[in-house]
């Protein structure tokens, strides 16, 4: 394995770095509100770095996610390059592809998708339970949970109860607008006969899936990453009895074992990413990368909230926006209970579970080249 970026990788990372780091300031994040920063999401458009998500892969967008996640920038990145650019990449025909990537790729169109573990289809919802319904007419019908970003949404990507993926228009669906813990403008999806086109084979739910899982965890290695930075800055100029609060030996144990974990965070997302990208199973990769990002991650932002004591409890102060968008993604596409009940139904052989699918043994040269 060899994580090394790529120089195309690197140029896209400093980049974003530069853009976020910019534009994406606590004032600016204060005025934005729940949705998306207009002028931000069309710089993130003009310089490139939507559409070279195609180039750079998952491990690139991995890259490009955590320096959002350091400024915890508001734009709907990670979910429309995920359930728009890397599906449509990977599963969409040529026609959709040529139809619908331009526009994604310049900003002009958003996609999401109403996975399960974001509250994903309700199984109350229809008779008989189950997810949304697929009608020989390609129509849908169903009502989702939160969505991410669906208020600000042009496509939304649904499976249906057989793991069937469709790209729905959101002007064709009805939307109700909910608040969530992070301010992501999200939204309830309800379809009632609502026109779709589908989007791949039978193999396209759990790739998407996988992919989606990896990508938020390195989106939950930038906010842990920006989190601690801010509580380093902190303690080293906040004194306590006449000496910085970063001498003391209890803080510098919290930082040090926050730093451990947003560390493992982020290698476990960056090995994920790798073997998605060189097409290697990587059912057990993402579903262990997830349960870092939620499990770890939840641990990092309370630790960045603590160590800036009654100031970080201060709703306006940006260390609790980390906060809020670590405990957000803790239980999004599945929180660290579920990922690890189903990482043990994978690893036990029990074939499919809920969300997953069950993994073919690697074959003889791979077990070789990763022992």
């Amino acid at each position: 394995m060899d994580f090394t970026p790529t120089d195309g990788q690197t140029a896209a990372r400093d980049l974003a770095a530069r853009i976020f780091g910019e534009l994406s300031t606590p004032e600016r994040l204060a005025a934005a509100g729940a949705g998306t920063d207009a002028e931000l999401w069309k710089a993130l458009g003009e310089s490139g770095l939507i559409a070279a998500v195609e180039d750079v892969g998952l491990l690139g967008l991995v890259l490009l996610l955590e320096e959002q996640g350091r400024t915890t920038a508001q734009v709907p990145f990670a979910v429309s390059c995920v359930y728009g650019l890397l599906a449509l990449y990977r599963h969409g025909t040529e026609e959709q592809r040529a139809r619908l990537l331009p526009a994604l790729g310049a900003g002009s169109a958003v996609a999401t998708g109403a996975f399960p573990g974001t509250g994903a289809v309700r199984a109350d919802a229809l008779p008989g339970g189950g997810a949304a319904r697929a009608g020989g007419d390609g129509r849908l019908t169903g009502t989702t949970g939160w969505v991410p970003w669906l208020r600000d949404a042009t496509h939304v990507l649904v499976p249906d109860a057989d793991r069937s993926l469709w790209l729905v228009r959101v002007a064709d669906a009805a939307t109700v607008p909910v608040e969530t813990t992070a301010p992501w403008a999200a939204a309830v999806l309800r379809l009632d006969g609502t026109p779709a086109e589908r989007i791949g084979s039978d193999g396209a739910y759990r790739d998407v899936l996988a992919a989606a899982r990896v990508a938020f965890a390195g989106l939950q290695a930038g906010v842990c990453a920006g989190s601690l930075a801010r509580a380093v800055s902190h303690t080293s100029v906040r004194e306590q009895f006449g000496r910085p609060l970063s001498t003391r030996q209890a803080v510098q144990l919290r930082a040090a074992d926050a730093h451990m974990d947003t560390e493992a965070i982020r290698v476990t997302a960056y090995e994920a990413a790798w073997r998605f990208d060189e097409g290697l199973s990587c059912a057990t990769q993402a579903l262990t990368a997830g349960w870092w990002a939620s499990e770890a991650g939840r641990r990092v932002v309370h630790t960045g909230q603590h160590l800036h004591g009654g100031v970080g409890a201060d709703l306006g102060h940006p260390v609790h926006r980390h906060f809020l968008w670590g405990r957000q993604i803790d239980a999004h596409l599945g929180c660290g209970a579920r990922l690890l009940d189903e990482l043990g139904a994978l690893l036990a052989g029990r074939g499919r579970v809920e969300g997953q699918w069950r993994e073919e043994p690697a074959s003889h040269q791979e077990r070789e080249t990763t022992s």
